[in-house]
C-alpha cells in the first residue's frame, strides 16, 4: 500500500481525558473517529521512557532479582530504570548501572530500542551493552530492594525457560549475547 492509502487509517482524536497522574505513569481515554467514521475509546498509558543494561562482566551478565509486585512474584532482570526528565537513555544506562549494581561501564552501546506495549502504552525502552566494568557504588531507590547476581548464558537460558527471567528487555538481552558470543558481533 501506499503512504496515502494508509494515511486513511489512522485515529483522529476527538477528545482527551486524563484518568490518573502518577508517579511514573500517567493514563489517558481517548475517544477517537475511525477510519469509516465511526468512534472507539482508547485507554493510554503515557511514560517517559527507560534505558536497561545488558552489563558484561568476566563473561557473565550482571542481573537484579527483584519482588514485582504486578505478576506478584521475584523476577531476574537487566538494570534499568525510567528516564528523568530530558535526560539522554544513554546517561540514564549508565547511572541505573551503578545504582542498582554498583559497577560503571567504560563502553556503553546501543543494542536496541523498543515500545514495550505499543497497543496502550507509549513506553519506550533503550538497550545498552555495557563493558569495561569497573566497580562503582550501589545506590538503589529508597523502595527497591534488589539482590546483584552475575550468571552465565547457560543460567539466563535456564532462567528464561523456568520462567524467573520473563520481561522482553531481558529476554532480548540475553538472545543478543547469545548473538555475541556465538558472532562477536552485537
Amino acid at each position: 500500500m501506499t503512504e496515502q492509502k494508509l494515511e486513511g487509517w489512522q485515529e483522529r482524536t476527538l477528545s482527551s481525558k486524563q484518568i490518573f497522574e502518577g508517579k511514573i505513569i500517567s493514563l489517558q481515554v481517548d475517544t477517537i473517529e475511525l477510519p469509516d467514521g465511526g468512534q472507539a475509546t482508547r485507554e493510554i498509558v503515557r511514560h517517559p521512557g527507560a534505558a536497561a543494561v545488558l552489563a558484561l562482566l568476566d563473561d557473565k551478565m550482571l542481573v537484579v532479582e527483584q519482588f514485582r509486585k504486578p505478576l506478584e512474584k521475584f523476577q531476574i532482570e537487566i538494570p534499568a530504570g525510567k528516564l528523568d526528565p530530558n535526560e539522554d537513555p544513554i546517561v540514564c544506562a549508565g547511572r541505573e548501572l551503578e545504582e542498582e549494581t554498583g559497577y560503571r561501564a567504560t563502553s556503553l552501546r546501543p543494542l536496541s530500542a523498543f515500545y514495550t506495549s505499543p497497543g496502550f502504552a507509549d513506553e519506550k525502552l533503550y538497550v545498552y551493552l555495557a563493558e569495561g566494568l569497573e566497580k562503582g557504588k550501589m545506590n538503589p531507590d529508597e523502595d527497591e530492594y534488589l539482590r546483584v547476581e552475575a550468571i552465565t548464558l547457560e543460567q539466563a537460558l535456564a532462567y528464561i525457560a523456568e520462567g524467573r527471567i520473563s520481561d522482553a528487555k531481558t529476554v532480548l538481552a540475553v538472545y543478543a549475547w547469545r548473538l555475541y558470543k556465538l558472532t562477536g558481533e552485537i
